[in-house]
């Protein structure tokens, strides 16, 4: 494998988080050559100002690329195997983001690619997202965590996990982006304009991490219970909460997540053996 700096990476979808891979990748390692691909002509116009390659031919951004990034909807990755050919693939190093997909899938679709799966989120927009990478053996460990680096911390997991943090760390900033509107409009329910409630939302949120991460407080609970008082409003909001079973419908969402990805990947499994029949 080529040095990182003499690269060329084929990113497969260049969407939201495809688009914030590219421009990750840029402002990190300048030198490499980035090749993005997407069926639109407006998504391609919108990373082209990265000066990056673009192109709808995926084939050819497989066949010009070391690395290739498939970064499309699960659902059109049949299509990609379509239009690519199988040779294209052979000693290639492939990184999937695509929600649900197996490792094994990719291992037996990608004639003799190197294949790594990873997740990372939306916040790799503002080089925030919490990544994690599928344990794997290959050669390219270092390079690929490399890549995802340039979005923000990454993490290593058996691929049993991968699920899990697609519901709780992929779908994670819809759920948390609820949580703040709801928030937002109990304040203007109460009275306060909404821009001042929600920018006090956020800073409240942002206050309220960095006590748990950095003022040595080991659980959430011990945190609510240092603003929890006798008779107080927080016990009062609190007793709310618990009569509406917030907390139990947070983890049957994230269960609910977790089981659709699952299903993700089963229904792409289907349907590349349907397929190949």
């Amino acid at each position: 494998m080529k040095i990182m700096e003499d690269l060329t990476i084929g990113i497969l979808g260049a969407g939201k988080i495809g688009s914030a891979i590219v421009r990750a990748i840029r402002l990190k390692y300048p030198s490499i050559h980035v090749i993005a691909t997407a069926r639109k002509d407006e998504t391609l116009r919108n990373v082209k100002d990265l000066e990056v390659e673009t192109t709808k031919d995926n084939n050819y951004a497989v066949n010009k690329s070391d690395v290739i990034i498939l970064s499309v909807k699960p659902q059109h990755f049949p299509t990609v195997l379509r239009q690519v050919g199988i040779e294209s693939w052979r000693d290639k190093v492939v990184i999937s983001i695509m929600a649900g997909v197996k490792l094994s899938t990719l291992s037996t679709l990608l004639n003799n690619a190197e294949v790594y799966r990873a997740m990372p989120n939306i916040n790799a927009i503002v080089y925030k997202s919490t990544t994690t990478i599928a344990e794997n053996n290959g050669k390219s460990r270092e390079l690929v965590e490399n890549i995802f680096k340039t979005l923000g911390n990454v993490y290593w997991l058996p691929e049993e996990y991968l699920d899990i943090w697609t519901a709780l760390v992929g779908s994670g900033p819809a759920f948390i982006s609820e949580i703040i509107d709801a928030l937002s409009l109990g304040a203007v329910a109460c009275g306060m304009q909404r821009e001042i409630a929600y920018n006090a939302v956020l800073d409240m949120i942002s206050g309220t991490i960095i006590m748990l991460k950095e003022g040595k407080i080991d659980h959430p609970m011990l945190l609510r219970d240092q603003v929890t008082t006798p008779v107080g409003t927080t016990i009062r909001g609190l007793m709310v909460m618990e009569a509406k079973s917030v907390k139990s419908a947070l983890i049957e969402t994230i269960e609910a997540s977790y089981k659709r990805a699952v299903e993700i990947g089963n229904e792409i499994d289907k349907s590349i053996r349907n397929n190949s029949k």
